[in-house]
């Protein structure tokens, strides 16, 4: 609750100082080294609610030069003490996007239209299927010529300075889902992201509204020609296998050579 509340607060002291700008350079599809989580229909689908699981972990964004973005996340978690029982996470959202004074990012989703998919298959026998909607701000960004790839590079910094993995352009103009509102609720006038009304959100409205979904598609409520979501669980055993043992590698490796950590 106190991250939402800290989020919360850089927001709305970073939308104080934000100006129509939108620099060029940042325009295009950006992915982490995998190259295979990007943005686009490839990510998710709107019409049948799906979000298609990308044979590799990675995050993408997308921005355009008027104002939009997007963006994709796939991770695995990983659970050391017991590596046979690892999680994965997809997330999308999309919305607008501006640069304040002070050079930083803020993000402003859809809030009716981020979703995100939890599957740990030994916590529950279900994958969770949930609406997703969080604000962001990226404290500052960097966008240059990768001297190792020979290719531009975006590096961003969260609201607190902290990097995110470095990605990579891939597409030039941008590949993304349409930029309106794609699955509007009654409790949604706007057609976008972009709307003339300076209502505020309450706090309540950035926590997910979750629903379990059986992967036989029949829970009550749930049309079975409509979601069927499923991370491929062999693939999460393997990742997080593999992130198991990188971690005891970084940490047995100084000690074998007598480095005290």
């Amino acid at each position: 609750m106190l991250l939402y509340s800290s989020l919360a607060a850089a927001v709305a002291l970073a939308g104080q100082a934000a100006a129509d700008t939108w620099p060029t350079n940042l325009v295009g599809t950006w992915s982490t080294k995998s190259n295979q989580t990007l943005t686009g229909p490839g990510f998710y689908d709107p019409l049948n609610e799906n979000l298609i699981e990308p044979s590799r972990t990675g995050i993408s964004y997308s921005f355009t030069q008027d104002g939009y973005y997007e963006e994709a996340y796939y991770r695995a978690v990983s659970n050391p003490q017991n590596p046979s029982c690892p999680s994965g996470i997809m997330q999308w959202q999309h919305g607008s996007w501006v640069m304040n004074t002070t050079g930083s990012l803020i993000l402003t989703p859809i809030a009716v239209d981020g979703r995100q998919l939890l599957s740990s298959p030994c916590q529950y026998k279900n994958s969770v299927y949930t609406r997703y909607n969080q604000s962001e701000v990226m404290a500052s960004y960097a966008v240059y010529t990768d001297p190792y790839h020979n290719i531009p590079r975006l590096d961003l910094h969260k609201f607190d300075k902290a990097p995110m993995n470095p990605m990579y352009l891939v597409f030039s103009p941008p590949q993304m889902l349409p930029t309106t509102t794609l699955n509007p609720t009654t409790a949604s006038a706007t057609a976008g992201a972009k709307s003339t009304s300076k209502a505020k959100r309450s706090l309540d409205s950035e926590i997910p509204l979750s629903w379990k979904l059986k992967l036989d598609g029949k829970d009550a409520g749930v049309e079975e020609a409509g979601v069927v979501h499923h991370i491929n669980a062999d693939r999460l055993w393997w990742l997080g296998l593999g992130l198991t043992g990188v971690g005891g590698l970084l940490y047995l490796g100084p000690r074998r050579m007598g480095v005290s950590l």
